[in-house]
């Protein structure tokens, strides 16, 4: 079974395209046979995502560091639920589990959590997809972000080419299932 991390907010945001795209994603994945790898979490986005999973019948997997389970935010209903040190480590497990990751909205942690899959794509250290749902426009900023990035000389354009910014599904999994890693940067 091929399995999709997916990043996202463990709030809900102000918008509820937010919590239905979740909702959309968790269905469209446990639809087509794709397991969820996500942070564990059963609040916000997180918990959307994950119900949805598991009320369309899929598998899910959750990766939480001890802090966050030792204040309650753990979603104990998944099909797998692994507890890990810390935050590095959950990003490693879940970087180790998943065959592509998707960005759904989220703050800080989020945007993390996908630059850094996408970045060590660059180097090497990555060779699956990564992809931003853009849900009402909430990443168009960023998708500016790195398209300047190119302009200015900072990230090649074939590089840029193998992060997609999408708000349809069916493109981003075409997007997951044609994709061929970057050539790694030489210097």
């Amino acid at each position: 079974m091929k399995k999709i991390a997916v990043f996202c907010g463990a709030a809900e945001g102000e918008s509820p395209h937010y919590t239905a795209a979740a909702q959309q994603l968790g269905q469209y994945l446990a639809k087509h046979q794709m397991g969820l790898v996500y942070g564990g979490g059963k609040y916000g986005l997180m918990g959307q995502i994950a119900t949805a999973v598991l009320e369309s019948g899929g598998y899910v997997e959750g990766i939480i560091p001890q802090n966050l389970a030792d204040r309650g935010a753990s979603y104990s209903a998944i099909s797998k639920l692994e507890v890990v040190e810390n935050m590095p480590v959950r990003k490693q497990r879940m970087m180790e589990l998943a065959d592509g990751f998707v960005a759904l909205p989220g703050g800080p942690g989020t945007l993390e959590e996908i630059a850094e899959v996408y970045s060590w794509s660059l180097i090497g250290e990555n060779a699956k997809p990564c992809a931003l749902y853009n849900v009402a426009h909430y990443y168009d900023a960023l998708q500016e972000f790195y398209d300047r990035m190119v302009k200015n000389g900072f990230l090649a354009k074939p590089a840029r080419e193998k992060l997609l910014f999408s708000d349809s599904l069916d493109e981003i999994f075409q997007f997951i299932n044609s994709y061929t890693p970057p050539a790694i940067r030489r210097y």
